[in-house]
């Protein structure tokens, strides 16, 4: 694969992002363009490893030796087939998911900790694709006769949507919002996703044969009957949406808000519309509950609405900045990591319990933390003591609660055809992703967690196997590999 001496003449090379004073003043993606040459040369890292782990890195199963070893050798449309043989929007998972594709790159072993740049491969591939006029839609030949709901219409939707159109079938997308791309619309910043990338995929879509609708809320403005009357199958996609919150003296006050209220309204400003009384972090101290991506999220957001200060707190400790002994390699490097929007600014602190949210007349001023200390006995959970004596008070004009989230939005439509749900409210399925109830699938974080982009599009894929093979007594889909994309 690659050059057989490649990795040993190449070092790891990425993208130059934008100056942070140029992108921090405005909404484009941070990344400069990648010269082809120097990705060729990236592409010719890839070892002939025998065994690549990469592949088992990947929950979408890419074969990625292969579209490395196209790539270096100018063969793009080749790479491009062998690229969407697995996934259906490399777009979107190479600009958002955290690649544990390299994590399990025998080249990210400690020995190298220089592994393959995949993932800007991967999207530069697809993005030659679409401005070389290469992806066209694939509408099928034959339909089935079978109609089936999708429930929600991010990643997970689409992806199932997309797999079943072209096997035939007819589809239709329920989405309550007014947009169509559920947290690819409205819960990923335009600096990491410019929607244009989405909208590209969603015209493409119909094109094939894929029904939108919007402003559909299942289970209480559309009759969960009425689509069990119409439709041969429905699969839920719904997402992991219900947020944790964190009730402490002060959360009624004005100024504390859920991560999400805050990223959809400035997405929503981002796609043109006004939002009256819009949460703003705009001249103020912006603290942040959470260090994961959503964090990460409202971080560059508030720098990009030109916050005062912003810090960001987190229960648990710092991550070491290599791997523990007990993360061995390949799995997922549990180490700290650095996105772009931390690099803008701002300060990130560890070990901190929240005491109380402090406020004047209703408006919040400050927020009291505490110092945490932790302990980690073997074969237990772990334990974490206040420290005594470390209790302190921040200035905060604006918390953005991004503490992750507690597994799908109670609905009626549940109940209503007796799903079976899980101890952590998620929905149960088979391997085929199909419930309890036949006929009725699910596919994402619905089902999994909250989870990556590259789980929720490899489920949605598994989904419309199950689906198809149900519909159908058999399917020429595959719940990894299935036809190009």
């Amino acid at each position: 694969m690659g050059k057989i001496t490649g990795f040993m003449e190449v070092g790891r090379d990425l993208p130059h992002k934008r100056p942070i004073l140029e992108r921090i003043n405005d909404w484009k993606e941070y990344n400069l363009p990648f010269p082809d040459a120097e990705l060729q040369k990236q592409a010719s890292r890839c070892m002939d490893c025998g065994i690549p782990f990469c592949h088992q890195g990947c929950p979408l199963g890419n074969i990625i030796p292969d579209w490395n070893d196209l790539v270096y050798k100018n063969r793009w449309k080749d790479a491009l087939e062998r690229l969407l043989l697995t996934n259906n929007f490399p777009e979107f998972t190479g600009r958002l998911c955290p690649a544990p594709c390299e994590n399990a790159c025998v080249l990210g072993m400690d020995i190298y900790n220089q592994p393959v740049t995949i993932k800007q491969i991967e999207v530069s591939i697809i993005d030659r694709a679409w401005q070389e006029g290469w992806i066209k839609p694939m509408p099928p030949k034959v339909l089935t006769g079978k109609k089936v709901a999708v429930i929600g219409s991010g990643p997970s939707g689409l992806a199932c949507a997309q797999q079943l159109a072209r096997v035939g079938h007819q589809v239709t997308v329920f989405e309550r919002a007014d947009r169509i791309g559920g947290l690819l619309r409205y819960g990923i910043p335009e600096f990491k996703l410019e929607k244009k990338h989405l909208d590209l995929r969603i015209n493409q879509m119909e094109k094939e044969g894929v029904k939108f609708i919007t402003n559909a809320n299942v289970g209480y403005d559309v009759s969960i009957d009425d689509l069990k009357k119409t439709f041969d199958a429905i699969v839920l996609c719904g997402g992991s949406t219900q947020a944790r919150n964190l009730n402490v003296p002060g959360r009624e006050l004005k100024g504390v808000y859920l991560a999400m209220d805050f990223l959809v309204q400035a997405n929503r400003v981002q796609q043109g519309d006004r939002v009256p009384n819009q949460i703003s972090a705009e001249g103020k101290h912006v603290v942040i509950l959470g260090g994961g991506d959503t964090g990460a999220d409202c971080i560059g957001t508030a720098h990009r609405q030109k916050c005062k200060t912003v810090t960001s707190l987190e229960l648990l400790p710092k991550p070491p900045e290599k791997r523990d002994a007990n993360n061995p390699w390949p799995e997922w490097a549990k180490i700290i990591r650095t996105a772009p929007a931390h690099e803008e600014g701002g300060e990130r602190i560890y070990s901190i319990g929240t005491k109380q949210f402090i406020g004047q007349d209703g408006i919040l001023k400050k927020i009291k933390i505490v110092d945490l200390e932790w302990s980690f006995p073997v074969g237990g959970a772990p334990q974490m003591r206040e420290v005594e004596g470390s209790e302190k008070e921040l200035p905060a004009d604006l918390v953005l609660l991004a503490m992750g989230f507690l597994g799908p939005e109670k609905n009626p439509l549940f109940e209503k055809l007796g799903i079976e749900l899980d101890a952590r409210s998620n929905v149960k399925s088979n391997s085929d992703r199909m419930t309890n109830v036949p006929g009725i699938f699910v596919a994402g974080d619905m089902t999994r967690g909250q989870s990556l982009i590259v789980w929720a599009i490899a489920e949605g894929r598994q989904a419309a196997y199950g689906v198809d093979k149900w519909l159908m007594g058999g399917t020429s889909l595959d719940p990894v590999l299935s036809e190009m994309a």
